[in-house]
């Protein structure tokens, strides 16, 4: 799209000759002979550059530029003759860009409409840059570690691109966070971004759920309502968890992809949506694919753009960064203040390897801040981290020490690591029993329970499947 450029000048020969200036280049030009005429094309109209004559019939240029607004003035060059420099240095402080003195030629009005604007389109630029990534942010991403600065990389790449891009990464690694930073840092971002965890709704619901559906199309579906599809048009679908889809379904997804079309539950209309796809998976796509579990072809046509997100433990200096920022925003939450972490507090977050990644380490901080109310953060307050095969320090818990000899101690704790043959039950018991507890916990919401006991919510309802089949034959009561 051209350039519009506002000529302010009284003196009709030069106004038209100014624009005959910029014939050659394409710019659009429009031009107003008074001050007056000036403010009422601006209060309509907003051009990328403002050419602007110090001297006017009915006012000074200076109360032009006086009248500008200050966040989201276009850039003004001003006109000047020899006597009124010293006013035109006076308008550079005002904000104007540059000034001309006058007559000129065509080739220095040019050079100087074109550095202007330069300017102009840079200012936006560091701008953009500022709001995507400052102080080890990028858009709601946090980090500065290498193996983040590669993702920002490809996301900034590519962001304005209609290729789908397919994140992958251990749980609570950010991946919807991932797909909001590429909507963000698309010429989607000011269009809907519609997330949708295919893990988190049951099967038979989910096609309703990403196509809409119309009235009557199956038993209660007592209005006609918009699916995930309909709302995403013009900006971009995050389908979450996407491996977890079943397969007929997958099938459906295929031809929305490569068509751009779908039809609702129970209707024979087809609908035309223009769509971005991000998709996300804590798994391997391609062992899917293998396993059966994952058409190939919609793999081929979704795996485009490829996004690993590295888990806490290799990011180095960043767990401070995201603990530090989370400390904040949870404090303001619950009313508290944070000031900062004490060294002993940052030493042991770097130490911890976090197999629950950011998840894990965002529930671990509300806790500090609910149980403790000071402002400076130190290790004694954090609770106990729980012991991993990947942890550098195990966690022990704290048994009541009274009256406790070191000898007696020793002696107790050794006895507590083992156990009487009477008191081991059989492993899936023991399984059974922790996942219930945990859905309990979550408020019986199972796609919750699976992300902090970090598996599929797939595999916690087969196993429920199957200790329901187990009640059938009298195996359990």
């Amino acid at each position: 799209m051209p350039n519009k450029i506002l000529i302010v000048e009284d003196t009709e020969s030069l106004a038209l000759l100014y624009q005959s200036y910029l014939i050659p280049t394409g710019m659009h030009s429009d031009v107003a002979y008074t001050g007056q005429e000036a403010l009422d094309y601006l209060a309509s109209n907003k051009p990328d550059l403002i050419m602007l004559d110090v001297m006017l019939p009915d006012m000074s240029g200076m109360d032009i530029l006086a009248q500008l607004p200050v966040n989201d003035r276009p850039k003004v060059v001003v006109l000047t003759a020899h006597a009124s420099k010293e006013i035109a240095v006076d308008a550079i402080r005002y904000g104007a860009a540059d000034f001309i003195e006058k007559p000129v030629d065509a080739e220095r009005f040019r050079i100087t409409v074109n550095n202007a604007l330069k300017l102009n389109s840079l200012s936006e630029t560091v701008e953009k840059y500022q709001s995507r990534f400052e102080n080890g942010r990028f858009c709601e991403l946090i980090g500065s570690s290498a193996p983040m600065q590669s993702v920002y990389q490809i996301i900034s790449n590519a962001a304005n691109s209609k290729a789908t891009v397919f994140i992958t990464g251990e749980s609570g690694t950010g991946k919807e966070l991932c797909a909001r930073a590429v909507h963000q840092c698309s010429e989607r971002s000011k269009k809907p971004f519609i997330a949708i965890n295919c893990a988190a709704i049951p099967k038979d619901l989910i096609e309703s759920e990403i196509f809409g559906h119309v009235k009557g199309a199956f038993t209660g579906a007592t209005n006609s309502r918009e699916g995930a599809a309909g709302m995403a048009d013009g900006g971009t679908l995050f389908l979450d968890e996407l491996c977890e889809m079943d397969l007929n379904l997958q099938s459906k997804l295929l031809r929305f992809i490569q068509t751009g079309c779908f039809q609702k539950v129970g209707s024979e209309q087809q609908q035309q949506v223009d769509v971005r796809f991000v998709c996300a998976t804590n798994r391997d796509p391609w062992l899917e694919v293998q396993a059966g579990r994952f058409r190939e072809d919609l793999y081929y046509r979704l795996y485009v753009i490829p996004v690993q997100l590295p888990p806490l433990r290799q990011r180095g200096t960043d767990v401070i960064q995201i603990a530090e920022a989370l400390f904040s925003r949870i404090a303001k939450e619950e009313g508290q203040t944070f000031e900062g972490l004490s060294d002993d507090a940052k030493q042991h977050l770097m130490a911890y390897s976090w197999p629950g990644n950011v998840r894990q380490l965002e529930n671990m901080i509300r806790n500090t801040v609910v149980l403790n109310s000071q402002p400076w953060i130190e290790k004694r307050m954090f609770p106990p981290f729980p012991q991993s095969s990947m942890s550098t320090e195990p966690v022990v818990a704290v048994q009541p020490m009274a009256n406790m000899t070191p000898q007696s101690t020793a002696a107790s704790i050794e006895t507590t690591n083992l156990l009487r043959s009477s008191d081991i039950e059989p492993l899936w018991i023991v399984e059974k029993r922790y996942i219930e507890k945990a859905i309990a916990s979550c408020n019986d919401n199972v796609p919750k329970a699976a992300a902090l006991l970090d598996i599929s919510p797939s595999t916690i309802y087969r196993k429920m499947k199957t200790w329901e089949q187990m009640e059938e034959q009298g195996v359990i009561s």
